[in-house]
């Protein structure tokens, strides 16, 4: 299996060369150059595997021969051992709708499915490989702890994260500044997630800089982070229908970034029978706009109780774009183009059907979010995060959906105190953390994108 850009400008590359590339050298993002097809008597099959079996069954077709099935079980198995949960992402059944529990990794959030993968795939092709590698990314706030705890005292690499200061839940802040590894870094930017964003794409976009530090993403920019998070809407499926692949299901993904959701979307495309894919954002909610008008646009970044969906600008986007302009790079650099000087861009008229076939979208308000906590609360004594009550919320009038709750509630202790009037309970994990006499350490600085250079350049001295 290659892999190729979404903006057509580099030659075909490997997995592993696609995986410790990150953001493709042309500024776009790596996809596979086509996606495999399930046929039916695979997934009848499938829906029975364990979630380390199916991991392995479904990536297997993206990575080809760079990874022989020996080594890529070891891998499997050993990042899933990190997990709390035999099942890794069980299922909650509430009546008319269920929870996929995404949460039960080292950092209680579902980056972890992912970024414990990651962290070992990179630490794998290093050695096989050799060099060193330096990891960049932005973070609104669990893909940045997942990211350091996935790669923390490991051999050959750094890890450089960026995140919004005083923009991320305390309990996300201290998971990431209290680990002390002497590979860890991290970066406090005095302004908003997006702010970070764009600083870590320019970044990358310095080839010079990329390749004299050997950069890598964990963001979900990396195709890695997105094929881990295919494996369990296949798991899901699979516990919910038993194989009966006349049955559908519908998912609520709550989004920012859209790579949880583009993950959903290659699963369709690979043949799961997912009947709608909801797409849940907070009010910054340039997706759910664009599934209802066609136009990408920008707007101002807004705080709420559902952080780490505070984005306007939504990096995994751009891969879903390809498809819908029938893989066509020029079309994706013309809009891309048009979007970084104007802020914006609208898909040719008759687009937009094709767009709603598979998504419907929904912005919650602050007040649906902490009323959806109450009343989940209060009906079945089930504790939802801010992130997933605006997943239930957008899925209420479906019944079966399949809510995918991203992130533990403890992480967000100010919206459950808003919500029950009393903090949660803090898991042993979290206790932790939030011990006053921890050491810490952290670089605050402007949101700018030399100085971030100049600390990265003095810290790899």
């Amino acid at each position: 299996m290659n892999y190729i850009s979404t903006r057509g400008q580099v030659d075909p590359i490997s997995f592993s060369k696609a995986v410790m590339m990150g953001l493709a050298t042309d500024g776009g993002l790596l996809l596979p150059q086509q996606i495999p097809f399930i046929d039916k008597e695979t997934l009848r099959r499938w829906s029975a595997l364990s979630f380390q079996e199916l991991a392995i069954e479904v990536m297997k077709p993206f990575i080809g021969d760079d990874l022989p099935e020996a080594e890529l079980t070891d891998l499997v198995r050993r990042s899933y051992a990190t997990f709390n949960h035999p099942e890794i992402t069980p299922l909650v059944n509430f009546g008319s709708f269920r929870i996929l529990e995404l949460f039960h990794g080292p950092t209680l959030a579902f980056k972890d499915i992912a970024l414990q993968f990651l962290g070992n795939l990179f630490e794998y092709f290093l050695k096989r490989d050799g060099g060193q590698l330096n990891i960049l990314g932005a973070t609104s706030g669990d893909t940045g702890s997942a990211a350091i705890h996935g790669v923390r005292g490991k051999e050959r690499m750094h890890i450089f994260i960026l995140h919004p200061h005083k923009r991320v839940s305390l309990v996300q802040e201290r998971q990431m500044v209290t680990v002390m590894d002497k590979n860890v870094h991290n970066i406090a930017v005095r302004g908003t997630f997006d702010d970070g964003q764009r600083i870590v794409k320019h970044i990358f976009g310095d080839l010079e800089f990329k390749q004299h530090y050997s950069l890598g993403a964990v963001n979900s920019i990396n195709w890695a982070r997105i094929l881990a998070q295919v494996v369990y809407f296949f798991y899901a499926w699979g516990r919910v229908c038993g194989g009966d692949i006349h049955k559908k299901v519908t998912f609520s993904v709550p989004t920012g970034n859209f790579g949880d959701i583009f993950a959903g979307f290659v699963a369709w495309r690979m043949g799961l029978p997912v009947e709608r894919l909801i797409l849940a954002t907070n009010r910054n909610d340039i997706l759910t706009r664009f599934v209802h008008t066609g136009i990408y646009q920008s707007g101002t970044v807004l705080p709420t109780f559902s952080p780490s969906m505070d984005i306007q600008v939504s990096s995994n986007f751009e891969r879903f774009l390809y498809y819908l302009l029938d893989e066509s790079a020029d079309a994706v650099r013309e809009r891309m183009t048009e979007f970084t000087q104007t802020g914006r861009f609208s898909i040719p008229e008759g687009k937009l059907g094709l767009v709603r076939e598979i998504f419907a979208a929904q912005a919650v308000s602050e007040t649906q979010t902490i009323e959806r906590i109450q009343k989940i609360h209060a009906a079945h004594g089930y504790l939802l995060d801010p992130h997933t009550a605006v997943g239930v919320e957008a899925a209420s009038l479906i019944d079966g959906a399949i809510c995918l709750a991203t992130a533990h509630p403890a992480k967000f202790g100010n919206a459950v105190e808003k919500a029950l009037g009393h903090s949660p309970q803090l898991p042993p994990a979290l206790v932790e953390v939030m011990q006053p006499n921890r050491p810490v350490r952290c670089q605050v600085m402007e949101a700018d994108e030399a100085s971030v250079k100049a600390f990265m350049v003095e810290a790899l001295r």
